[in-house]
């Protein structure tokens, strides 16, 4: 087996309308692919550099803060946190440091946890 990029990564959405709201308006994403079913069901696609990030809600995904994460690589993490919290986000985790970033884990409007990431110079 031979793997040649990541796809997408998904997140399982329980209202698309305000999980549309949270990625677009509070993070400022840009839908690239709008594949909407309706109510019940629906696909959107935010490209970011040369991956996709997409929510869907669709049978078979269902949100869990518990669940696999996605982190976004930000260009100004204390201006990031400063526009998520004015925008009354939810945090899982507050902001931290390690020896190679700094990090915080926010919760999007179904409960699945996002990583907010920006590494230190030198590393990545």
């Amino acid at each position: 087996m031979k793997f040649t990029e990541i796809a997408f990564t998904a997140y399982p959405a329980t209202n698309l309308a305000e999980s549309r709201a949270f990625y677009e308006g509070v993070l400022g994403l840009k839908a690239a692919d709008v594949f909407a079913e309706g109510e019940e069901h629906g696909w959107v696609e935010y490209e970011i550099g040369a991956h996709v990030l997409a929510i869907g809600k669709t049978e078979g995904m269902k949100p869990s803060p518990d669940g696999p994460s996605c982190g976004l690589e930000c260009e100004d993490f204390d201006e990031t946190i400063a526009g998520l919290r004015a925008a009354g986000v939810t945090f899982s985790m507050e902001p931290f440091e390690t020896p190679v970033c700094r990090m915080a884990m926010v919760l999007d409007p179904a409960g699945n946890v996002l990583i907010i990431h920006k590494r230190k110079p030198g590393h990545g």
